[in-house]
């Protein structure tokens, strides 16, 4: 299998290059010995040559954690003997920023005889500002090819693959113009390199400075920020919910049309409680798992990102954090995990320990699954302020505020009060240019990361539903789920959830949702189906509804969750980014916190009511 690398600097457009030149044929993983992710798929055209996604760096000489893994990768992948071709991406529009990364690739691919073509995207945006580039001169300077490439409208593809299909076939021998150079030569050459061919960006950084001029402003910039992030956490349930009923529908006529044809008891009563009631119930809440991905994509891809980090930091910085904080914060509101990772970027040692703090407590979308359930069981699905405003959609604001609220009072204590070494580094961040979305990659990102959270939690919630369902059934045929070996269990555990207001059946649930905490919705589902919901067996909501449990108890429960530090794969990540100290000293203080802070939320809720 031949292999190509493509390269290039964030904000360069490699990743939407990278969609253009694969279609959906990808998939990701990580590289052998480096935890890092890497997409890779075969050429359009040519599959027998298989492309790979290098992660995007500045610069071969690595600042943050985050880079040093992205160098070693390529270091390594340079050593391939089945790497025929390196695809390095520039950005036209920004070239002197681009080109000392580019000549640093050059450099490395000519000592070990690696081709290289330059790719120079952004074709579009120079045509419509009517801006110069003159590639073919830049071509002939760096002794590499250069070609005028457009990911969002696919200029200049046609000609990339026809060109690199002969490279691969003739092999072309490599010069070593660059292989010698030092870096501070490197550096002084890309400036020349830029000045001379590159196109005049005044056009360009004037139209930024003028959006930048609102987006950044102290007063309307902050307002757009709250207002933003606002319209995200609406959108969860106003965009989701007639995806989330046809999913509902079509579980339950799957249900009712499959269950009365099994004649085994045993067997049907196990599709219906655990494969409908447990993991069925799981799946009605997928499409909010892929709208929030959506939307935090569009955000990335304009580069408002960007922006929103650097209004967050003079204020995350009163917390011990950093604006480059906010990136794996907002991450973590996907998934813990690869905001673990992405706080590599993070340059001070201390701020990246106070942010690996602050992201357990991000409500991810394994936690999306559990708020929508007990919302959706107390908060009457109703709007205000002429239909702008949904009631469930503020709910969710607001549990998702207090989860970042939480984190940032505990990242301020430990700040103030811990000792250690606080030194700080310069805040540094590039702000990408203002750019209109590329829809198909975004939607491709939303695709594949609700697939990979399904599949991911899916063996974890069927193996914890089986389980369940064969405790709760058994020995009595799940005629009473109270005598079960399930009840049994549960009414051993319950008297340290009854100062909650909750019965064993929630016990139960929490516990097993230590695996992950979308199992709670799960295992749920199983045990209320199991006590005889055989015409409902998957609306989980009026079940417990009918079941009469508290206000008190159901916000109790959003408190435990938006604190508590309950999934097992954080916590081996975090022992491996962090330190096995850190983390089980987080483990055990985020339970305990969690567990004081529902118990006060189930007493003051039930006073006042």
């Amino acid at each position: 299998m031949n292999r190509v690398l493509l390269i290039g600097s964030p904000n360069s457009g490699k990743s939407s290059l990278f969609n253009r030149l694969t279609g959906l044929n990808q998939r990701v993983a990580n590289f052998p010995g480096i935890t890092v992710d890497v997409a890779s798929g075969p050429f359009a055209g040519m599959p027998d040559v298989e492309l790979v996604d290098f992660p995007g760096t500045y610069s071969l000489q690595p600042i943050s954690g985050e880079e040093a893994v992205a160098v070693e990768f390529f270091q390594r992948a340079l050593t391939d003997p089945e790497v025929r071709h390196v695809l390095c991406v520039v950005d036209a529009t920004r070239l002197e920023k681009s080109l000392y990364f580019t000549l640093q690739v050059i450099r490395e691919c000519q000592k070990r005889g690696k081709p290289v073509s330059v790719l120079a995207n952004m074709a579009d945006v120079l045509a419509v500002n009517d801006l110069a580039f003159d590639h073919a001169g830049l071509a002939d300077a760096i002794g590499a090819p250069v070609l005028l490439v457009s990911a969002r409208q696919g200029l200049g593809i046609d000609l990339l693959l026809s060109e690199l299909r002969q490279k691969l076939i003739s092999q072309p021998a490599v010069s070593s113009r660059w292989s010698e150079t030092p870096d501070e030569l490197l550096r002084g050459s890309a400036h020349q390199l830029a000045q001379r061919f590159g196109p005049r960006g005044d056009v360009l950084v004037q139209s930024q400075l003028r959006l930048d001029s609102f987006f950044l402003n102290t007063g309307l910039g902050g307002v757009a920020f709250f207002c933003i992030m606002f319209l995200l956490f609406q959108s969860i349930f106003t965009w989701s919910a007639p995806v989330m009923d046809a999913v509902e529908t079509v579980v339950m006529g799957m249900g009712a049309t499959l269950v009365p044809l099994i004649s085994n008891q045993v067997i049907a009563d196990f599709v219906a409680d655990a494969l409908f009631g447990g993991v069925g119930a799981f799946l009605v809440f997928v499409p909010q798992i892929f709208v929030l991905t959506l939307v935090i994509g569009v955000l990335e891809d304009s580069g408002y990102l960007a922006r929103a980090a650097l209004i967050c930091h003079r204020p995350l910085k009163v917390f011990g954090l950093t604006g480059k904080s906010f990136i794996p914060m907002l991450s973590g509101v996907a998934c813990a995990i690869p905001a673990i990772y992405a706080a590599r970027a993070v340059d001070s040692p201390w701020q990246r320990v106070m942010t690996y703090l602050a992201i357990p407590l991000m409500p991810c979308s394994a936690r999306l699954p559990v708020y929508t359930l007990l919302i959706a069981v107390f908060i009457p699905d109703e709007t205000a302020l002429l239909g702008l405003v949904g009631w469930q959609g503020l709910a969710l604001f607001l549990i998702y505020f207090f989860g970042m609220f939480a984190a940032l009072v505990i990242t301020g204590v430990v700040s103030r009060f811990a000792s250690g070494a606080k030194s700080e580094l310069p805040f540094v961040l590039e702000l990408p240019p203002y750019r209109l979305p590329s829809i198909r990659p975004i939607l491709r990102m939303a695709i594949n990361r609700s697939k990979h959270f399904v599949t991911k939690a899916g063996k974890v919630i069927l193996a914890v539903t089986i389980a369940v369902w064969v405790l709760g059934y058994f020995p009595n045929g799940g005629t009473d789920l109270g005598t079960s070996w399930l009840g049994m269990l549960g009414h051993w555990i319950q008297p340290l959830f009854e100062p909650m207001g909750l019965d064993w059946r929630y016990g139960v649930a929490i516990l097993s949702s230590f695996l992950a905490r979308e199992v709670f919705v799960g295992t749920l589902g199983t045990i209320f189906g199991i006590e005889g919901a055989d015409d409902n067996m998957l609306p989980l909501v009026e079940q417990i509804q009918g079941s009469g449990l508290p206000l008190g108890s159901g916000i109790a429960l959003l408190v435990f969750f938006a604190i508590a530090l309950q999934c097992v794969s954080t916590v081996a990540i975090l022992s491996k980014e962090g330190s096995f100290r850190l983390a089980s000293r987080m483990l055990v203080g985020y339970l305990v916190t969690a567990y004081l802070l529902a118990l006060l939320t189930f007493n003051v809720v039930e006073a006042l009511v």
